[in-house]
């Protein structure tokens, strides 16, 4: 009996202190406090990024400018020609014929214009006569200019150096004046245009008061790589689009490596500052049917599901636009571990001590 008396008092022990034990954890478990901290309010900026269209510097049309046969084409297509240098020849034999005819004429307009001269030193013939005769003259003169103009026109060179785009016209078809040979474009800087929202225009306009500097932007090409080369914004357009509320930016670029082409696209990567920007780590939202939720925690310790609208995105970050406030208590961790109207334990910690440990960029 006795030893089985102690045997019973053994395991009532065992027993007691399995049960005290997991009472004691389940209390640990109840009593774990959840880190929460409170948005970030301060001035940085954002890289914003705009769909953009890519022009030459100068893109033309090269058209014929006399109505003929194309005798003669000296270059080809995608060449990089220089300023001046002869591009097509349409067949000029006619206007070379026009052209001695009217110097035919002249000649013999001014040779009756110097008879009478000396007639009317002799007072011969009248003032009158001897001005009608020099009137004679010099439309003779101007007919030979417009002879010679014409026949100018049928050699046509390249008005600024640049690159050749594929002919319209080939050797020996009859151009009209006015038809389509080529287009020339001067790739050596290029025209980049993408429009910006009103508010962010009035914050770039802001922002660009206080410095005397262009702002400098950065293109991404459409392989998603950055050109190498930064751009300078330098022109603003008057009108904003009523229909989207958006102002078309031009940003400049050099292109010594004749990289871009006219036509293409890419991405703007503009800095746009933020003043008094509410920023909160990207791990404290949780997402509902698309929408960006966060835990605030009241003065009685309840958490409470409060919908946020996210105004821009850095990594790690988020920068919020409406549904929180500065003062306000978020929950950093374990928002997975609660529901709506849950009281918990905190351990707060001060966003300036959580937001260094990710990626952020301040002014």
């Amino acid at each position: 009996m006795k030893r089985l008396f102690t045997l019973m008092l053994m395991s009532w022990s065992v027993l007691y202190c399995t049960t005290s034990c997991s009472k004691h954890e389940e209390e640990k478990e109840e009593k774990v406090k959840f880190l929460v901290t409170s948005p970030l309010q301060q001035d940085t900026t954002i890289t914003k990024e705009y769909v953009a269209q890519i022009h030459a510097f100068q893109h033309i049309e090269v058209r014929a400018l006399e109505k003929g046969y194309l005798q003669k084409i000296f270059v080809d297509e995608g060449q990089h020609v220089q300023q001046g240098q002869l591009m097509f020849q349409i067949m000029p034999l006619l206007y070379e014929a026009e052209l001695k005819k009217a110097e035919a004429e002249a000649k013999f307009v001014d040779i009756e214009y110097q008879n009478t001269k000396k007639l009317a030193t002799g007072n011969i013939v009248s003032a009158n006569e001897l001005a009608l005769s020099q009137a004679k003259l010099e439309k003779a003169k101007a007919e030979v200019a417009l002879a010679k103009t014409h026949l100018g026109f049928t050699t046509i060179k390249a008005p600024f150096s640049g690159i050749m785009d594929h002919f319209q016209a080939r050797l020996g078809s009859l151009v009209d004046e006015g038809d389509l040979l080529t287009t020339l474009s001067d790739n050596s800087k290029m025209w980049v245009y993408y429009n910006v929202p009103e508010a962010e225009y009035l914050s770039y306009k802001s922002h660009a008061q206080s410095t005397d500097r262009p702002m400098q932007v950065q293109l991404r090409m459409a392989n998603n790589e950055v050109f190498d080369q930064p751009g300078v914004v330098q022109t603003i357009e008057a009108d904003f689009n009523n229909e989207t509320g958006n102002i078309a930016f031009r940003a400049t670029f050099p292109n010594p490596k004749g990289l871009l082409r006219n036509g293409e696209t890419g991405s703007v990567l503009m800095t746009v500052p933020l003043k008094n920007a509410v920023i909160i780590p990207q791990k404290a939202t949780f997402e509902v049917l698309e929408k960006k939720f966060v835990y605030v925690v009241d003065n009685k310790n309840k958490v409470h599901q409060r919908e946020v609208t996210v105004g821009a995105e850095m990594p790690d970050l988020f920068i919020i636009s409406g549904g929180l406030k500065a003062s306000d208590k978020i929950m950093l961790e374990g928002i997975r571990k609660v529901k709506d109207g849950d009281e918990i334990e905190f351990k707060y910690q001060d966003p300036k001590a959580v937001i260094p440990h990710l990626k952020t960029y301040s002014e």
